[in-house]
């Protein structure tokens, strides 16, 4: 196994491994530290079965059941299917999702940790995923900001997200409401293993600041996360079929990009490991 540098912005690649054989855990070890210091892992030219997904998935951490039962896939509730295959006239999985920027679970008190995405069929041209690093993010802004946002919280709600991300469905309901209650997060993460810290302010919305007037918290929220997505901090990933890739929720934005739905296939299966509460 030969690991090497993605991009000058973030992430590692792993060659000459098979993920379908067992990895020793010495090995596992420099793959599971390159991922941590990093913030993703790419490894190209595999050919998983959902229990080599599974099993690979499961020595980053435990698995969590995260998505709505229609887009699992069947017999494996752990695999999210991300596709615009039809069976019966509806798509197998979920046809669009995250084309914007976003950590995933950043709504949830314990977020997922690691999120698993595998590319069986994968278009020719559109459908990349970009990834931007919040480790460089952080540590690039100036001393002053820095101590600005010590112990500072933004109000997560995935409520008042979906204008923003999903300007098509309708309104959110009174059982989604419900459901969904508005969550504290800090504006900067300690990775809880690592021991870096990584700016935690997620997305296109114009979060709220806790203790802040609305009037200055929109306006230090949306630099934020300008600055977050740089082109110095991200890389473009252009999906091959076989390329399996894991990221670090605790680290960094990720966000899907569209594709041509009507003349190409689609098929992406994705895991995620249990995360822990952020702390500032």
């Amino acid at each position: 196994m030969k690991l090497m540098k993605l991009s000058d912005a973030i992430g590692i690649e792993a060659t000459s491994i098979d993920l379908m054989h067992p990895i020793a855990d010495s090995d596992f070890q420099r793959l599971y530290r390159g991922w941590l210091d990093s913030t993703i892992l790419l490894v190209r030219g595999q050919n998983l079965t959902p229990e080599g997904l599974i099993s690979f998935s499961r020595r980053f951490g435990e698995l969590m059941v995260y998505t709505r039962s229609e887009n699992a896939m069947r017999s494996y509730p752990e695999i999210l299917i991300l596709s615009n295959i039809l069976r019966e006239g509806r798509p197998i999985g979920a046809a669009v999702s995250g084309r914007y920027w976003h950590t995933d679970g950043h709504y949830l008190e314990t977020p997922p940790a690691a999120s698993f995405l595998y590319g069986a069929e994968v278009p020719p041209v559109g459908g990349d995923t970009w990834f931007a690093n919040m480790y460089s993010a952080y540590d690039s802004l100036a001393e002053e900001m820095k101590r600005r946002l010590v112990g500072l919280k933004v109000v997560i709600s995935r409520v008042q997200s979906r204008p923003y991300n999903y300007p098509d469905k309708p309104p959110v309901t009174e059982a989604e409401r419900a459901a969904w209650p508005d969550m504290p997060q800090p504006m900067v993460r300690t990775h809880p293993e690592s021991g870096r810290k990584a700016l935690y302010v997620g997305g296109n919305v114009p979060w709220r600041i806790i203790g802040m007037p609305v009037e200055e918290s929109e306006p230090l929220v949306t630099e934020l996360q300008r600055h977050a997505i740089q082109s110095r901090f991200v890389h473009v990933h252009r999906w091959q079929p076989g390329d399996l890739i894991v990221w670090d929720n605790r680290s960094c934005l990720h966000r899907a990009t569209e594709y041509d739905q009507i003349h190409h296939r689609r098929l992406m299966y994705r895991t995620t490991t249990v995360g822990d509460k952020p702390i500032g």
